[in-house]
């Protein structure tokens, strides 16, 4: 393990009374700590790949397929398992640049992967844009430009390209990308914090969200309104998830692994279960307390409303307790298409939305019958992993070629030496 006392280590060589004293003294687990270099967690590819295959079906019009996502089950869906996810393994890869190049060096690679990130925000717009004006005109339908939230685009362009560009005008179906942009952004100080004081950086990041929440805090968007997923709430999930990364999973290991936290867990999920059932079979609304009702409602998702939090949390600590990371199925060929997918989630997000709305389209034009949905459905899901798979062996191609490069470079060295 990697830790940010082999990073600052540098006392002199002990003497004798001192050895025996630091042998016999417990070694303290250190406050951040990296798994060793080239060991890979499948498990995050693989809930990531399942958070945006889950995302893609979320975005398509209810059918029966819809039924297999998170969000009918209980308070959370597949956005919390995108920004946690998002949040520890950028942690879990910048957090080394930083113990072993410096926060400078770890803040220039950030920026430039925010960077791309915004690069490929701004060309999935524009494929966007015109995806819907071209189906739009050639069907000479207007509600899609009205339904997709392009509208004020139509009528202002150069205003509203402007906005894009700012962040704060975006169609239907792309408000992740700039949250994760943003939560990017702040990843530095997040990292300099943690390197800091771990444990005081989450307090913050949840007073931050309790301060949001106590005084309506939010970021405004174009032409009105505010951001359908608020950084300064949703912050607190990127952020919890960089501190797992970096030695909080490691040190609350015994939490988890408590019986009491595992019936804790088992009892809420069991319970929003019981109160999601209430939305879609109106017989048992009776069966809950009005009182209640008037707690737990509006189940707010802009500010990642606390039972949201909960209720992706209590999912965490079983899959962390009933899945290990040398679980043998992560192996297995049929689990390699959601592997594929979360390894190269940036482009399958951005092929995701583009998919949702010519689902959507298609749906539209072609009746919208349960045949069709699961076509569409799977169709689109078989698109993503072929796409994942493209990716990977042309990856693959050029890292052996330029191996191969290298090899030949140093024997050329070699012979003129």
């Amino acid at each position: 393990m990697t830790s940010i006392a082999d990073q600052v280590a540098g006392t002199p060589v002990a003497g004798a009374a001192e050895a025996s004293r630091e042998a016999a003294t417990p070694a303290r687990a250190p406050a951040i700590s990296l798994p060793a270099i080239g060991e890979r967690e499948l498990r995050l590819d693989l809930f990531r790949g399942l958070a945006l295959w889950l995302i893609y079906i979320d975005h398509l019009p209810p059918s029966l397929l819809t039924w297999f996502t998170l969000r009918n089950y209980g308070f959370s869906d597949a956005t919390e398992i995108f920004i946690f996810l998002s949040g520890y393994t950028a942690a879990f890869v910048y957090g080394r640049a930083m113990l072993e190049q410096g926060l400078v060096v770890a803040t220039a690679r950030i920026l430039r992967r925010a960077w791309q990130i915004y690069v490929a925000h701004v060309f999935l717009f524009t494929i966007f844009l015109a995806e819907i004006s071209y189906v739009a005109s050639s069907f000479e339908n207007p509600l899609y430009t009205e339904e997709m939230g392009i509208m004020d685009f139509l009528k202002q362009p150069d205003v509203t390209i402007v906005q894009a560009l700012l962040l704060r005008f975006r169609p239907v179906n792309m408000d992740v990308l700039p949250l994760y942009i943003v939560l990017m952004l702040s990843l530095p100080l997040i990292l300099a914090l943690i390197r800091w004081k771990p444990d005081l950086t989450l307090a913050l990041s949840a007073l931050l969200y309790a301060v949001t929440w106590e005084f309506d805090l939010y970021f405004t968007s174009y032409p009105n309104g505010f951001w359908a997923f608020n950084p300064l709430a949703w912050q607190l999930l990127f952020v919890f998830g960089a501190w797992c990364a970096l030695g909080g999973a490691r040190r609350m290991s015994r939490i988890l692994e408590s019986r009491i936290t595992l019936w804790i867990c088992i009892t809420y999920l069991a319970l929003a279960f019981c109160v999601t059932l209430t939305w879609y079979v109106p017989q048992f609304g009776h069966v809950m307390p009005r009182q209640l009702e008037q707690w737990i409602y509006p189940i707010d998702k802009t500010d990642l409303d606390v039972l949201r939090f909960a209720h992706f949390l209590a999912l965490a600590a079983l899959t962390v307790r009933f899945l290990p990371k040398d679980w043998p199925g992560l192996k297995s060929p049929w689990l390699r298409p959601l592997i594929l997918c979360g390894q190269h989630s940036l482009e399958i997000f951005c092929l995701g939305v583009f998919l949702a709305f010519a689902g959507h389209f298609i749906l539209a034009e072609g009746g919208g019958g349960a045949a069709l949905h699961a076509l569409v459905s799977l169709s689109g899901i078989l698109i993503m992993w072929a796409v994942a798979w493209l990716i990977s062996w042309y990856k693959h191609v050029a890292d052996k070629s330029a191996s191969r490069k290298g090899a030949v470079g140093n024997a050329d060295m070699a012979g003129g030496g």
